[in-house]
């Protein structure tokens, strides 16, 4: 296995001696700036945000918990690592105390969230134990140009909005959230379906203990599921004899009809019969099969 990289001042662009942030004046981009990153409408926005650097790569800081690392927080780190056509990102994770502090409980742990965002290809480095807020102190030991992330207020006790120095300094770059996949979502989807997974992790051998679920759960999730697939059996041998005891009737049916010399009546009957009872009983025997297939394919 590959060693896990770590953040190495060597993949770092240089860091070149400025004056203090506060101290430093700044143009602004304007809409019509050969700057200003492509898609980005300032216009909408009541901060005002300067204009990058041209002489070196651009420095933007992207902050967050990055809990269950997914295609979103990838997106939003592509948008701040392709705003310039020199960046380089710099990604400041929190730790565990803070986040627990602040907002609850992870899924992952710290040191998990510090590898999932690391592996990121968009990521050129790595903060850990990020801090909530971003002050000047901070904005001047990384060299900060831009601190990233959507223009809506995030908010905390200590503040309407944790972005707010940033802002005022005019280094503040809106990013846009994807809509439709948050971690949020992802915890809301496995709440939804808890028995379902719990059964998944179960047949997969994982003991009711690591689970954290009682005797009794376990008892009751592994009855349900014998009784879903009793009933898939019964559903089957039942569509099975429908089938034998339909062509045992139409033969009595023949015979019956041939005694009067009905039988070609009776035999396109049958035929009609047989066309539309067959198509219904194939749908049917599809759709069985198509959810098996993808409860197998789910299991994988």
């Amino acid at each position: 296995m590959d060693p896990i990289p770590t953040p190495s001042s060597s993949t770092s662009p240089p860091a070149q001696k400025r004056t203090k942030t506060s101290l430093t004046t700044y143009k602004s981009l304007t809409v019509n700036s050969p700057l200003l990153p492509v898609g980005l409408d300032i216009s909408g926005y009541d901060f005002k945000v300067n204009e990058p650097p041209t002489d070196r790569p651009v420095r933007i800081y992207c902050d967050g918990i990055y809990d269950l690392f997914h295609f979103g927080h990838a997106k939003a780190l592509e948008q701040a690592k392709k705003s310039f056509p020199e960046v380089y990102l710099i990604v400041g994770v929190c730790s565990d105390e803070e986040t627990h502090k602040r907002k609850g409980k992870t899924v992952m742990t710290d040191t998990e969230r510090y590898e999932a965002v690391r592996h990121c290809k968009w990521v050129d480095e790595v903060v850990e134990a990020a801090p909530w807020f971003v002050n000047q102190e901070f904005l001047d030991k990384y060299q900060i140009d831009y601190v990233a992330h959507d223009a809506e207020p995030y908010q905390s006790s200590e503040s309407g909005d944790v972005y707010a120095f940033a802002k005022a300094q005019g280094k503040f770059l809106p990013t846009q959230r994807t809509g439709g996949i948050s971690t949020s979502d992802l915890i809301t989807r496995i709440v939804r379906d808890y028995d379902s997974y719990l059964r998944r992790n179960l047949e997969r051998g994982v003991s009711a203990k690591d689970l954290n679920i009682s005797f009794l759960k376990e008892r009751e999730i592994k009855t349900k599921k014998h009784i879903d697939d009793l009933k898939k059996q019964i559903k089957s041998v039942v569509m099975e004899h429908l089938g034998t005891w339909e062509d045992q009737s139409h033969n009595f049916i023949r015979g019956f009809a041939g005694r009067f010399g009905a039988e070609g009546v009776v035999e396109k009957f049958l035929n009609k019969r047989r066309l539309v009872t067959g198509d219904k009983r194939s749908r049917s025997v599809s759709h069985d099969d198509s959810d098996s297939s993808s409860l197998s394919a789910h299991s994988i």
